[in-house]
């Protein structure tokens, strides 16, 4: 990720190459196409998630094109790292939690909203689906999971 901040900020050119070149071996983008799919991608899924806010009344089609939108923007960081090191990132330690919880909900999501029909689960589900990439997305920022808990914790300890 350091290698990802020296770029953008303007790091070295060889630093710049040999993060956005390590690829798994599965394709043979250059850098500037894994950096236009990683933004087309990110963009396509944060255009689906407001493009859902239309269809908000009619909660079946909102999850299919909410989740849709989600699971673009979080698979749009394939493009720069592979994805065999996203599916490794994911599952670390340190998130496989919160991979789980945030999959189970997009899972869950789907089945209230296309096989069962049901708009209140449906509604819960989704938003079960964005506690949890909230939670999934903390897991990339040091230290940002703990301070979140100290702040609910004590937000709800404090007496009004």
């Amino acid at each position: 990720m350091w290698n990802l901040g020296q770029s953008i900020l303007g790091g070295n050119e060889e630093d710049r190459e040999e993060y956005l070149e390590d690829s798994d071996g599965l394709c043979n983008l250059s850098p500037v196409q894994r950096m236009y799919g990683f933004a087309a991608c990110l963009v396509a899924g944060f255009a689906c998630m407001l493009l859902s806010l239309i269809v908000f009344a009619k909660p079946i089609k909102f999850a299919v094109l909410f989740t849709f939108g989600n699971l673009l923007a979080v698979g749009s960081t394939a493009f720069l790292i592979g994805p065999v090191q996203q599916i490794r990132m994911m599952f670390d330690p340190v998130r496989i939690y919160a991979t789980a919880i945030y999959i189970g909900f997009v899972v869950i999501a789907l089945i209230c909203a296309l096989w069962i029909h049901n708009k209140i689960l449906t509604i819960i589900a989704i938003i079960c689906e964005i506690c949890a990439l909230i939670w999934y997305s903390l897991s990339y920022i040091p230290f940002a999971r703990g301070m979140v808990s100290r702040l609910t914790v004590h937000f709800f300890d404090t007496e009004i």
